[in-house]
Parts: structure tokens; C-alpha cells; sequence
């Protein structure tokens, strides 16, 4: 399985299963099927609803626990110093684990920037009692990063974010290149969401990266698995169909020229599918996290 190594010299899996929408009761036979395919890395949320699953597939799988890459995310409504504690709190025990792998704040909540400060500085907390091996924020743009770094100790692990061949959003990732920040790309191949909304047809239809999927003998989706890949992001493609799981997961064996790199390259639109991050407010967003 292929690796990468993040800034604190914790190794993460380069190719992880996501549950984003899965509902509670597909994601154990989801997480069961990629677990069993060979996935080492799931990554879930606490406003996903699905954690206890996650960990029910984790436990019920065979594949003992320290083999397998735990992610989950704190939601914005348990930002805050003592929240965020309970929040690890409410993930580990849905999750059935005494110390998660990789724990981040799912937002940047840049209306209320003070409670984004304490909710990552919880997280330092429980890196340092190793509750959790590494630490890190999801949806962060580069003023929001700034911000951050000016403010804590520990320099994100990871920084999950939007990341396809419509919107490569590469400013971020510059940013995340030059302080030592992974870059984990969430809908890798572009997700539902995005062309629904966006005014484009999906990734998948593309005839440019139809054309260097045929001339691989690869779908589309495993190309644009494989140019994440070869750009050195973590990718978490998610699905609920055991024929598809698999097939995201058939990406090592071939290799994109620098040619056909360039051109998924510039297929950039400039169009976000996801929420913008500066919208994203406790009055339009917020929700309670349930206990259990």
C-alpha cells in the first residue's frame, strides 16, 4: 500500500475510503467491502451521522485495529477549547477506539475565527496526551491557514479540501506544499454535488480524460484517482457499490505521462461545488452533535 508521510513522521495510507453521505445504514457493508478490498484509511465526520458504523465495520472486520488509518472530524457546533475535548470525546465512542489516528476541525468558521483558535488548540491537547497521532483542518483557504499558524504551536498535518480536475483550488495547495501541509482531496473525481450545481457536466463525462482513460484501459475514475496520486495528494473517493470500491482502488499499476497530467490540469474552471467556506456560519450551519 502506498504511503505518504505527514509533517509529524506519522504515515497515512495515499489512498483512503470516504463515507461523506453515506447513510448510516450502507456505510458498515460500504466500510466492510473497502476494508476487505484492501483500504486501509477511512475517513468519517461527526456531521456525516455515521461514526458508530464506521466503527462497528472496523471492529466486525478482522483487520486488527492498529493496520487500520482512523480520520474523523470535528463539527463546527463542538468548536471551542472544553467543546472540542468533548467532541474527541463523542467520536471516540462512537467509534469504539481509544485514540483516533487523525482528528480535524471540518470548517474553518471564519465568522467566529476565536472558537476555530480554542477548537484547535483542544486538538494540540490531545496530540500531546496522544489521544490522537496527528492533527490537522479540512476546508482551510490560505487566510484562514495564515491565521491559524499565527496562532498555534502545531503546523496542520493535513488540510482536506476540494480538490478535482474541475476545481484544483491551487493557491491552497501551494500554501499547504510550502508549510509541510498534506493535501487531501475530498470529491477526487468531482462528486454529484459538484456538477448538479456547478453547470457542468460530471468529471466521469469528460472526453479528455475519457480519451487518456482509454488509452490506459482504465475508467475515468481511475485516472483521476491516479493524477492526485502522482501530484502527491491523499485521496479519500468514496462509493456504497463493492464493484466500484474496488475499481477506485485498481490505481497503482499504471502511470500518467506528463502530457496527461497537463491536460487534466487544465480542465480548472474556477467553480467550487462545495459550500463556500467564508458562508459557512454557526446561525446557517450549526447543528447539535448528538451524544451517542
Amino acid at each position: 500500500m502506498h504511503e505518504l508521510t505527514l509533517n509529524n513522521g506519522v504515515t497515512i495510507p495515499a489512498l483512503g475510503f470516504g463515507v461523506f453521505q453515506t447513510p448510516p445504514d450502507e456505510t458498515r457493508a460500504a466500510v466492510d467491502a473497502a476494508l476487505a478490498t484492501g483500504y486501509r484509511h477511512i475517513d468519517t465526520a461527526a456531521a456525516y451521522g455515521n461514526e458508530r458504523q464506521v466503527g462497528e465495520a472496523i471492529a466486525g472486520s478482522g483487520v486488527d485495529r492498529s493496520d487500520v488509518f482512523v480520520e474523523t472530524k470535528i463539527w463546527i457546533s463542538d468548536y471551542g477549547y472544553d467543546e472540542t475535548l468533548h467532541g474527541f470525546e463523542k467520536a471516540a465512542r462512537k467509534l469504539g477506539v481509544d485514540q483516533i489516528d487523525l482528528l480535524i476541525l471540518h470548517q474553518a468558521l471564519p465568522s467566529d475565527f476565536d472558537k476555530t483558535i480554542g477548537a484547535y488548540r483542544a486538538l494540540e491537547k490531545l496530540l500531546a496526551d496522544a489521544d490522537v497521532r496527528a492533527i490537522g483542518v479540512s476546508n482551510f483557504m490560505v487566510e484562514h491557514l495564515t491565521a491559524l499558524l499565527d496562532a498555534v504551536d502545531v503546523v496542520p498535518a493535513v488540510n482536506q479540501i476540494e480538490v478535482h480536475p474541475y476545481f484544483a483550488q491551487r493557491e491552497v495547495q501551494a500554501f499547504g506544499v510550502e508549510h509541510g501541509i498534506v493535501t487531501q482531496a475530498w470529491a477526487p473525481i468531482g462528486g454529484i454535488t459538484f456538477y448538479r450545481d456547478s453547470g457542468h457536466t460530471s468529471t466521469l463525462e469528460d472526453p479528455s480524460i475519457g480519451e487518456i482513460a482509454t488509452a490506459h484501459g482504465k475508467s475515468p475514475a481511475q485516472v483521476m484517482l491516479r493524477w492526485h496520486l502522482q501530484q502527491g495528494r491523499q485521496v479519500i473517493p468514496k462509493s456504497v457499490r463493492p464493484e466500484r470500491i474496488a475499481e477506485n482502488f485498481d490505481v497503482f499499476d499504471f502511470a500518467l505521462t506528463d502530457a496527461e497530467l497537463a491536460t487534466i490540469d487544465g480542465l480548472e474552471t474556477g467553480k467550487r461545488g462545495g459550500p463556500e467556506p467564508a458562508d459557512v456560519t454557526l446561525a446557517a450551519w450549526g447543528r447539535p452533535v448528538p451524544e451517542d
